[in-house]
């Protein structure tokens, strides 16, 4: 006979696994994502491409159907298996990732980054459902920060061995091989995750109905908060998004890095700052969040003005064993919204409403972030490319930090109303 104790270390157990599970698929969503950013320098030389261009297709081209098909996907979600969605969703953007390497022009390639999008746009909603019905409200905001985990991983790896398969043996192997990498991990996470009771953790009725999108439209409308939440979450995303994409090409034009060097410099500072920022944020969350629920919205918000100066002195010192000190300092702080914000959102809606609204946060915080940062910041370097020459990208990045001024006083404006919004069953 299995005794209570054993079966608490057994359900422990596997939603550690489900959780590693899902981190692993997050990873490979971030480098599917990001690696075009390290790749940016070759496809530009070979393809002739402008840095509009790139932000294009880095940008726009991704988040169109991402953002467009992230809440239908998600309402399936709040109905169907969720671990099927995100498993046919992971072979999709895996499979066109590999197609990127085939792509001979600007529109081949930005095709294939359409159909990343469309894949990615049913993979992070339905994953942020299942965590919130395998962890209890308690432990949320942390294991929500664990499995973003998956963002500064998913980025160094895209960096390193974007560059480091580049260097070897072309750019276009570099999608190949990432591609096929998420499509091996597909079968796994169909065979071994499970299906959770939605609510379960809740306390809530195990059948509780799915509800229509404008039902959960309805609701978050009377909470300021969410979209305080959205929209300051948006522009920490325009930059996080633009300087994940850029700053490999500022190391490139303004310090002279090479595609290897600027790998490992830049692969570093997102993986060491990514995730002690990520830990530290939904650690904090927790702690802080337990006593007062504004310091959801808080703690980011202080991590945010600390933000500003940093970039920008890390962006304009010339000795890059400084720059590197600087850079990872910044980059934790401003992925330090992630387990706090996401976990406050989940419980500002009733279970059967979490995917839902989380594909409507992903919304707003992507379609801005990756669709208009990424563009944005290469437009405004080719704007400043007559008055700067090659520094130009660094006076765009130097211009934008004010993205993260305005994201710390939407969280301001978000803690006043958080413990008012909060659900309650």
């Amino acid at each position: 006979m299995t005794s209570p104790a054993s079966e608490s270390r057994s359900g422990n157990a596997y939603r550690t696994y489900v959780l590693i599970i899902l981190i692993l698929v997050y990873i490979f969503n971030f480098i599917d994502r990001q690696i075009l950013g390290i790749l940016a320098s070759s496809i530009k030389a070979e393809l002739n491409l402008t840095d509009t261009q790139l932000g294009l297709m880095g940008g726009i081209a991704f988040a169109l159907f991402y953002t467009a098909l992230g809440v239908p996907i998600a309402m399936l979600a709040d109905r169907f298996n969720r671990t099927w969605i995100i498993t046919v969703s992971l072979a999709i953007w895996s499979g066109f990732t590999a197609l990127c390497g085939a792509a001979t022009g600007f529109w081949q390639l930005f095709l294939c980054r359409l159909g990343v999008g469309v894949g990615e746009a049913g993979g992070v909603a339905p994953a942020y459902s299942l965590i919130a019905d395998y962890f209890p409200p308690q432990q949320r905001a942390r294991a929500l920060a664990v499995y973003s985990f998956g963002i500064p991983i998913g980025m160094a790896l895209g960096v390193l061995f974007g560059g480091l398969i580049a260097h070897q043996i072309g750019w276009r192997w570099a999608f190949v091989i990432c591609g096929l990498g998420g499509l091996a991990l597909a079968p796994l996470l169909k065979l071994t995750v499970k299906e959770p009771v939605r609510g379960g953790l809740d306390g809530v009725a195990k059948k509780a109905p799915a509800a229509s999108l404008s039902a959960v439209l309805s609701l978050l409308v009377t909470k300021p908060s969410f979209w305080m939440l959205a929209l300051g979450a948006s522009c920490s995303s325009i930059m996080g998004y633009g300087l994940a994409f850029w700053l490999p090409s500022f190391l490139e034009r303004s310090h002279g890095l090479s595609l290897i060097d600027r790998s490992l410099f830049y692969g570093g500072i997102v993986l060491a700052g990514g995730i002690v920022g990520v830990w530290l944020g939904g650690s904090l969350g927790d702690k802080f969040g337990a006593r007062d629920k504004a310091n959801y919205a808080r703690v980011p918000a202080l991590a945010f003005i600390i933000t500003v100066p940093l970039y920008a002195l890390g962006v304009t010192v010339s000795d890059l064993t400084m720059a590197f000190l600087l850079f990872i300092v910044p980059t934790a702080l401003a992925l330090m919204w992630l387990g706090p914000t996401l976990s406050a959102v989940q419980h500002l809606v009733p279970a059967n409403m979490r995917a839902t609204a989380s594909a409507i946060f992903l919304f707003v915080n992507n379609l801005l972030g990756i669709g208009f940062g990424l563009w944005f910041l290469g437009l405004l370097s080719d704007m400043l490319r007559a008055e700067y020459g090659q520094e130009s990208l660094r006076y765009s990045i130097l211009y934008c930090l004010g993205f993260y001024a305005l994201a710390a006083l939407l969280f301001f404006l978000a803690s006043k109303r958080l413990a008012r919004d909060w659900h309650r069953d």
